[in-house]
């Protein structure tokens, strides 16, 4: 086994060490270090990658991170290598925004420039120094603007690679999503790396449930690839093959008295649009049988705004 190679670092089989991706300086001569962990085991095995802070508001998946890092079997993989990047964004997570500095989302700037902008940079340096090493990786995001996700795991179905490790994973979730373009994600597979996205809770608000399945999906993974023996629940997934958005015909004030990751069918009262001066009210009906597998907490609403995300089953049984 070789040495693993990462910026002016090296980390060879059975060393576990914390290094610097880069180091980039603000206007203020300020440095932002992002830091990373690499833990290797003496025995040969896939390189898995856990990745946070892609969104600086995104703290579930942070926490998520910091959990799994203080754990023994963690720090000490009985096979293989596991490289955790609790924070990518710092500058972001130290502003508590979703967006850097030039209001530009660092997912929409990969692969990135080593002559660019901050996120370029930010980008180019994950995808020449880390992406090479991996062989796949999980990357932790949570819901944005309000938007409260259900625990779930976005990955490609046609990619045999990507439901592999989903099944492994096990989310209560599983739901058939699409390459963007300029994120992480779509560039990682062009190199042949597979990054799947975790989604859990909503931006600059703890949620438990989340951040406890995170922790468990990643380790029922790492058990499965014989990297770590932790006792750890299984989970059921639910396939979700398609997904779409309830979008506000009108403005007004929202209520709902549906939970999410709740099923329910076609003509279902969701709930409710009221215009705020008691005027008219307009009731929202389940299109189909479904889940609710996002929600908008936020109570005033404009027309047009995502009010539900609604996830549509795959009835064919578990992917292979």
């Amino acid at each position: 086994m070789a040495a693993i190679k990462i910026n002016k670092y090296k980390i060879f089989p059975g060393q576990s060490q914390e290094i610097i991706l880069n180091t980039y300086q603000l206007a203020s001569r300020t440095n932002i270090d992002i830091p990373m962990f690499v833990m290797r085991s003496v025995n040969p095995g896939p390189v898995v990658l856990l990745q946070a802070g892609m969104h600086g508001d995104e703290i579930n998946g942070i926490e998520t991170l910091r959990n799994l890092l203080r754990m023994p079997e963690i720090k000490a993989p009985l096979r293989g290598t596991i490289i955790i990047i609790p924070i990518l964004n710092v500058i972001s997570f130290i502003n508590g925004s979703r967006d850097l500095p030039d209001e530009k989302d660092l997912n929409r700037c990969f692969p990135g420039s080593r002559a660019g902008s901050l996120g370029s940079r930010i980008a180019y340096d994950l995808i020449k120094e880390v992406i090479p090493q991996i062989d796949f990786g999980i990357d932790f995001h949570t819901g944005g603007a309000k938007i409260n996700n259900y625990p779930q795991l976005r990955c490609v179905f046609e990619n045999a690679a990507n439901i592999d490790i989903a099944n492994k994973f096990g989310a209560s979730f599983l739901i058939n999503s699409g390459y963007r373009e300029k994120s992480l994600r779509k560039e990682a597979e062009k190199r042949g790396k597979s990054i799947l996205v975790f989604e859990g809770g909503e931006s600059l608000r703890f949620n438990k449930q989340a951040i406890n399945e995170g922790i468990q999906g990643c380790l029922r993974l790492l058990n499965k690839l014989e990297m770590t023996n932790v006792p750890v629940p299984e989970n059921t997934t639910i396939i979700i093959e398609r997904s779409t958005w309830v979008r506000a015909k009108i403005s007004g004030l929202f209520r709902t008295t549906k939970k999410y990751g709740v099923f329910i069918e076609k003509g279902d009262e969701i709930g409710t649009l009221a215009d705020p001066y008691g005027v008219s009210e307009l009731k929202l009906i389940a299109p189909e049988d479904c889940f609710i597998i996002g929600i908008n907490n936020q109570p005033v609403i404009n027309e047009g705004d995502a009010i539900m995300h609604l996830g549509f089953e795959k009835y064919l049984g578990l992917l292979l």
